[in-house]
């Protein structure tokens, strides 16, 4: 790590920079009452120009790409759709579903003329470990890394942290952090009208059934890079609760993280919870309160208690950049595992549909694109398409009030575009039914740099999206997670498309 970059989180509203070692990447502490400026601190990509970075924090996180026959491509000779999701490690057969429903690569026909021996596989970019664990694998790409380097830890030290709370996670939730599968769908695409490629990431298989253990493992391994370096900032650090406002999988997230690491965790939920995920809090020792959305009120009330909460002294523990700028950092490893695989393939995705309610996914893998952009993994971020259930759709409306305006003069006037849902927000797809984009600035900076746009779809569109998945894939995500592909169906793009489910249906509402 020697010669490295500062390691400094910049607030993308206000410049304000903060050391990790000295001081919490959480809320930024440049904001002040009633300020109308977008706080949100954020991760510099790895070996970034700090001071450039800096003084262009309302611009892309891209760079030049570089060409990819110039660098190198990763990984081994198989791409992440060929690793098994669980434990297992082993390679499925030809033809055979993955465990998560997504599938392997076809084995050519007997019949076809013979093409010679498969090429060399391409040599793994040298920032890239061999291991399967996200957390392992890109650990070079992580400020949690570089901070535990910078305090003399050993890169062995690194895998112990990773490794534990891994094997913690295994015993609780039955699995821990691997890659999980990317790989073409022609049979959705057909069923979609979809005419080029279309690429699917299963996050269902994943650590507690979602996305968001991702986010909250990156900021968990921060915590415990901080215990183990005997930081000050650990002082009295366990004294502290987690505490969490959700409604359903980001909780259920938090619940099996805090659980691994033994960290009492309190839970804010709404009153209309799936059954499932409240029985499931409570038995994986979280303390649940159940948040009523009272008349006239504006904003989702679970934040609002949560965020007393964080007032009072708890630890935030949610996937939203605002309260936490460490959470958005470890969903990134999403992007990595998708352009690695890409890179493995000697392909592109023009456009990427992601479902947006709070807006950490959107956030994480924009900014994950770009830094596998600028590292030459891939030639270009794709472009991005937001897509949010016409039941609740801030994001739309601040798009929209977007035209023209400077993006920089944007984060300083928040309240101008990003306001509270006005109505009760209501739709199949219930868990991107936040309130307001909280990560808002990060989405609209990333689609203004990829041309990209929101879309806003019906119950109708959604409805569809979710059977389709269902039947063409075998993947049980929900109708939430599969909310992405109902934006392409109410705006399909040319080229080659990706679409993530995240969020595995539990069968209760």
């Amino acid at each position: 790590m020697t010669g490295a970059q500062p390691l400094r989180f910049v607030c993308h509203g206000c410049g304000t920079n903060v050391d990790p070692a000295s001081a919490f990447p959480f809320a930024c502490p440049g904001a002040g009452a009633g300020d109308d400026i977008d706080h949100v601190l954020v991760a510099p990509p790895p070996e970034a120009d700090f001071e450039q970075y800096e003084s262009e924090v309302s611009r892309p996180l891209t760079r030049r790409p570089v060409a990819r026959r110039e660098t190198g491509v990763p990984p081994d000779a198989l791409s992440a759709d060929t690793l098994s999701l669980r434990e297992r490690g082993d390679v499925a057969p030809p033809s055979i579903p993955s465990p998560s429903g997504g599938r392997w690569r076809e084995a050519p026909d007997e019949g076809a003329p013979d093409q010679g021996p498969p090429p060399a596989p391409t040599p793994r970019h040298p920032d890239i470990g061999a291991e399967d664990n996200p957390f392992l694998r890109y650990r070079r790409w992580l400020s949690p890394y570089r901070l535990a380097r910078s305090r003399g830890l050993s890169d062995g030290a690194w895998h112990d942290v990773v490794g534990e709370l891994d094997e913690a996670l295994a015993s609780i939730d039955g699995r821990g952090f691997r890659r999980t599968p990317f790989s073409h769908e022609p049979g959705l695409a057909a069923a979609l009208g979809v005419a080029g490629p279309l690429w699917i990431k299963d996050e269902t298989g994943a650590v507690s059934g979602s996305h968001k253990a991702r986010h909250l493992m990156g900021v968990m391994a921060y915590l415990r890079v901080l215990e183990i370096a005997r930081s000050p900032l650990a002082q009295n650090l366990r004294a502290r609760r987690l505490a969490i406002a959700s409604c359903g999988a980001a909780a259920l997230a938090a619940a099996v993280v805090a659980r691994a690491a033994d960290w009492p965790l309190d839970v804010f939920i709404p009153a209309d919870a799936e059954r499932s995920v409240v029985a499931r809090l409570r038995d994986l020792g979280a303390t649940v309160q159940i948040c009523e959305r009272r008349p006239r009120e504006t904003g989702d009330p679970c934040v609002h208690a949560a965020r007393r909460a964080v007032a009072r002294g708890a630890i935030p523990f949610g996937v939203q950049g605002p309260d936490n700028g460490a959470a958005i950092e470890g969903a990134r490893t999403l992007a990595f595992e998708m352009a690695e695989t890409l890179a493995a393939e000697g392909a592109d995705i023009e456009t990427l549909y992601v479902q947006v309610g709070g807006g950490a996914l959107a956030s994480a893998l924009a900014q994950g694109f770009a830094i596998a952009a600028a590292a030459g993994l891939i030639s270009r971020a794709p472009r991005l398409i937001a897509v949010q259930s016409a039941g609740c759709a801030p994001l739309a409306r601040a798009w929209t009030r977007l035209e023209g305006v400077a993006l920089d003069k944007a984060a300083r006037s928040r309240s101008r575009f990003m306001q509270p849902w006005d109505k009760a927000p209501a739709s199949l797809a219930h868990g991107i039914l936040d309130d307001e984009t909280y990560d808002w600035f990060e989405v609209v900076k990333a689609m203004r740099d990829s041309e990209g746009e929101v879309v806003v779809a019906d119950e109708k569109a959604i409805e569809r999206a979710f059977g389709r998945a269902r039947q063409h894939t075998g993947v049980r995500a929900s109708a939430t997670g599969a909310a992405g592909l109902a934006g392409l169906l109410v705006r399909p793009a040319a080229g080659a498309l990706a679409a993530v489910l995240s969020g595995i249906d539990r069968g209760d509402g």
